[in-house]
This record gives structure tokens, C-alpha cells and sequence, in this order.
């Protein structure tokens, strides 16, 4: 039996033992190289630096950073205060303002978790008082937080932009108009199911004008932070990276400002940013590690064949991939599958001529989709321990609002310029 074989037979025994993906993923890679014996093993350590040894992965742990010290600087409460004064008199409202509260939080952090746990806090003990069911509540949470890398900035957009080279800003660009159709598509869906349960308006009526104006004033120096980050990114001002520097210092400056955010708080926040931030690293070392090895196997190629042999024809090749990532969600995080598919399916894509910004968009959205997909479903288990909801109770509750998630991206698959066509018009 080749080595390559027994690495995929032992990657998923790995993953069923319980050990952290990460660990899962390179152990199966030691495997390889232990049987192969063409290797040395301190391939591996140095495989690992170098994979994350990069200027923009810095990005990643900077808008971590960022995220935290907005949720700790009260940014996420006051933009949840906003939310509420523009969608409280609708049905459902606290779900909507969950919704919209996710897709402004997600153009600050990049992260599905970050939102997850931000908003998730503050809103599932509100939907509680109010009546609403929990597995409601939790599904609602869950399904906002993938807008988290949707919206620009996105942290798994820089991963795939780190290892295909494509422009940060195009990727960042591309996910707008996808994150608005879901977050819209996800108010709907909430909207049917307040209704068939009753659930009822947090206002008789909309908040007047002059209320909408004071909690505009109040969250506009937070939703200044995307302005800012793109803005910056596509005049050439600064990097990606530098992005995330600057969105620390301006989350910083607003804390403080605001009086939530004290220097007794930093430790605890620069702790809880430096272990997600390793865990995504680990994870995308490893990951790359493991693409690595099956690039030397020239498993891409027998893929692209393989692909290409079912069919030629790009929408339904894109069709098959989302299909198949989500698949792969199931048992693997998003941090997980973008570096390890990305140089397996690139070339697929680039030989049937599809838009690798398109693809990229596409991946990373389906990606972190998968996070709703059980058994390892992370949103879910973050969402769970948030509002000590059981998981299962989640993952039936998170079903409708999955399946107009995937409707999207099969909407984007089909008609790919609903990805391309704001890069194109801001960045000829």
C-alpha cells in the first residue's frame, strides 16, 4: 500500500480519536514521510514556519485583535443598539437585529467566531427574555456569524489570497454584494419562521428619526473602521496587513475613549487574541504541510483530470466543489479546508477559465458554511457554549437558514459576476 494511500486511511481514524484537527492533519503528514523514508522528518518543523512565516498572516492576528478589543470596548453594543432603532418594529426583531448587529460587526473583526461570540453574548440571553425558542435563537447566531468572513475584511480571504497571490483587495471587493444578498436572504428566512411561531415586534412602531440620528452618532466612528480598511487598501495607502495594525490602534482609541476598554482589560485581550490567532495559524501550517505532500504526489492533477473528465462545464464543476467542501465542513474547519483544497483546486479552475476571484469568494464562503455543518460544525459548539444551548438542538434549528445559504452560493456559482462586479468597477 503507497504511502499516500495510508495517509488518507489514518487522517480520519486521527480525526474520530479526538485529537485537535491540527494535530489530525500532522500526524497523518509525519505518517507519510515515517513510511515513505525519502523525507526527512524535520521537514515537517521547518514546512510549518515556513507556511506561516508571512508578512500577511500578520492580518490574521491583527483583526483578532481588533475584534476583541471592540467587543470589550462596547463597539458591538452600541452597534447592536443601532441595529435595533432602524429593525425593532419588524417581526422578529431581535433575530433581524442579531442579523444586521453580525453583518456590521463582520466588516470590523473578519472572523465567524469573533462575531459569533460577540453578538451570540449580548443577544442570546435578549432573545431568551423576549420568548423566543432556543434553537431559534442559537440558529439564528450561527447562521449571522458566517457573514463574519464574508464581509471585507475577511481573515480566511487573506489566507487564500497568501497562497494563490490574488489581490487581497479584489477578494475583499468580491464578498460584498454576496454577504448583503445572505444577510438579507438570512432576515427573510428569520421573518417566515416569526411569523409561523408567533413571534412578535421589540417596537409597536419605528423609532423616530431623531433617535435613529443620536444611535447613528453614536456607532458611526465604529462603522468608519471597513471605510477606512478598504479605502486604504485599494488607494494603495497601505497593505492588508498594515489594514490590520491600523484597526487595532482605531478599536483601541474608540475603547478607550469610550471609557469601556481600561489597560486592566489588555492582558486578558491580548491573551484571548493570541490563542485564536495560534489555533488559525496551526492549523493553516499544518493544512499547508498536508497540501504539500499531496502536491508531491501530484494528487492536483490527477484531480484536475479526474474533475475535469466528469465535466468541462464551469457552472457545474463549481457546482460539484461546493458540494464537496461542504461536504468536507463536516469534519473540517474552514482555516483547515482553504489551504489544503486551494492548491488542489485552482488548477481545475484555471484550466476551465473560471474567475479565480469568483473561485476564491466561493470557496471561502462554502468553507465557512461548513462551520453549521455537524459533527464538528464549529459555529455550532461556539454558539452552543454561548448560550448553553445543546448542539443538536442548534444544528435542526440552523437547517433553513443553511439552505439558503448554499441557494446563494449556487446563485454565485451560476452567475459569477454578482462576485466580480464591484472589483471590476472599483479596481480597473
Amino acid at each position: 500500500m503507497s504511502p499516500i494511500v495510508i495517509m488518507f486511511i489514518v487522517f480520519p481514524f486521527l480525526l474520530i480519536s479526538g485529537l485537535p484537527i491540527f494535530a489530525a492533519i500532522g500526524l497523518s503528514s509525519v505518517t507519510y514521510i515515517v513510511i515513505s523514508g525519502a523525507i526527512p522528518l524535520m521537514l515537517i518543523p521547518q514546512k510549518l514556519f515556513a507556511n506561516v512565516n508571512s508578512f500577511s498572516l500578520l492580518a490574521i492576528l491583527l483583526f483578532m485583535l481588533a475584534g476583541e478589543l471592540m467587543n470589550r470596548g462596547g463597539i458591538t453594543k452600541n452597534i447592536l443598539d443601532f441595529s435595533s432603532k432602524i429593525i425593532g418594529h419588524i417581526r422578529g426583531s431581535l433575530a433581524h437585529v442579531s442579523i444586521l448587529g453580525c453583518m456590521l460587526f463582520a466588516g470590523m473583526c473578519g472572523s465567524c467566531t469573533a462575531a459569533a461570540a460577540s453578538v451570540g453574548s449580548m443577544m442570546i440571553p435578549a432573545l431568551r427574555k423576549e420568548g423566543y425558542d432556543d434553537d431559534f435563537s442559537g440558529a439564528v447566531i450561527a447562521s449571522a456569524a458566517v457573514l463574519g468572513p464574508v464581509i471585507p475584511p475577511s481573515i480566511i480571504m487573506v489566507i487564500y489570497a497568501s497562497i494563490t497571490g490574488v489581490s487581497v483587495a479584489r477578494l475583499f471587493l468580491g464578498g460584498i454584494v454576496p454577504g448583503l444578498i445572505i444577510g438579507l436572504a438570512l432576515m427573510t428566512v428569520a421573518y417566515v419562521i416569526s411569523v409561523r411561531r408567533g413571534y412578535t415586534a421589540r417596537n409597536e412602531k419605528m423609532a423616530r428619526m431623531r433617535e435613529i440620528f443620536a444611535s447613528l452618532l453614536n456607532t458611526f466612528p465604529a462603522l468608519m473602521l471597513p471605510v477606512i480598511t478598504i479605502l486604504g487598501i485599494l488607494t494603495g495607502v497601505f497593505t492588508a496587513t498594515e489594514a490590520g495594525a491600523i484597526a487595532v490602534a482605531y478599536a483601541a482609541l474608540l475603547g478607550f475613549a469610550s471609557k469601556e476598554l481600561k489597560l486592566a482589560h489588555m492582558k486578558d485581550v491580548l491573551i484571548r487574541s493570541a490563542k485564536s490567532s495560534t489555533n488559525v495559524l496551526l492549523l493553516m501550517g499544518t493544512g499547508q504541510t498536508f497540501g504539500w505532500i499531496l502536491a508531491r504526489e501530484q494528487v492536483p492533477q490527477s484531480m484536475t483530470l479526474a474533475l475535469i473528465s466528469i465535466t468541462s462545464q464551469p457552472v457545474l464543476l463549481m457546482l460539484i466543489i461546493i458540494a464537496f467542501v461542504l461536504f468536507l465542513g463536516c469534519f473540517l474547519t474552514d482555516a483547515t479546508i482553504v489551504p489544503i483544497l486551494t492548491p488542489l483546486l485552482l488548477p481545475v479552475v484555471l484550466s476551465i477559465g473560471y474567475d479565480p476571484i469568483a473561485f476564491g469568494v466561493i470557496l471561502c464562503v462554502t468553507s465557512v458554511a461548513g462551520n453549521l455543518t455537524p459533527p464538528v460544525g464549529g459555529l455550532l459548539f461556539v454558539v452552543s457554549s454561548i448560550g448553553n444551548i445543546p448542539v443538536y438542538r442548534i444544528a435542526k434549528g440552523v437547517l433553513p437558514f443553511l439552505f439558503i445559504i448554499i441557494g446563494v452560493l449556487v446563485m454565485c456559482a451560476v452567475f459569477p459576476v454578482i462576485i466580480s462586479f464591484v472589483p471590476s468597477i472599483l479596481m480597473k
